[in-house]
C-alpha cells in the first residue's frame, strides 16, 4: 500500500491528514487557512502532493443527517474537480458526517482551549476521515 491523504475542506479552512506507508495509521499534517482563491488553495494541495506521493485522495464528503447531499457537498466536489485537473492518482469520496462533531468532543474531553480547538479541529476531522476509511478496508 501507498500513502493516502485526507481533506477535510471546509469554506474557511482544509484539514489535511495522511497515512502511514502500511496504511495502518493517520497523521495529522496541518490545518490549512484558504486565502480565497481556488487557484491557489489547490496549488497548496498539488504541493502536498508532491511532498508526500500519495497514491489515492481521499475527500471528505459532507451529507445531511438522511443521507443527501446538500449544498456543502457540492462546494466539496467542486474543490475535488480541480484538484483532480492536476492529480493523476486515484481518488475517492468518504461520508464524514460526524467527523467534526467527533473531534469536537474529543478535544473537549481534552480539555484543549477554545481557541486550540479552532486550530486543529480541522485537521483532527481528516484524521478521523482517513482512519475510518483504512479501517474500513476500502
Amino acid at each position: 500500500m501507498q500513502r493516502i491523504i485526507a481533506l477535510d475542506v471546509g469554506d474557511k479552512r482544509i484539514g489535511v491528514a495522511v497515512s502511514d506507508l502500511l496504511g495502518v495509521t493517520a497523521q495529522g499534517v496541518e490545518t490549512y487557512h484558504r486565502v480565497g482563491s481556488i487557484k491557489k488553495d489547490v496549488e497548496h494541495i498539488i504541493e502536498l502532493t508532491e511532498r508526500y506521493a500519495p497514491c489515492k485522495l481521499l475527500f471528505g464528503l459532507p451529507r445531511n443527517m438522511d443521507g443527501s447531499f446538500g449544498e456543502q457537498a457540492e462546494k466539496v466536489r467542486k474543490f475535488a474537480d480541480a484538484v483532480l485537473e492536476r492529480f493523476s492518482g486515484e481518488h475517492a469520496f468518504y461520508d464524514e458526517r460526524l467527523t467534526t462533531m467527533a473531534a469536537k468532543r474529543v478535544l473537549l474531553d481534552a480539555d484543549v482551549s477554545r481557541s486550540k480547538r479552532k486550530q486543529v479541529i480541522d485537521k483532527l476531522a481528516a484524521v478521523m476521515i482517513l482512519q475510518s476509511y483504512m479501517d474500513g478496508a476500502h
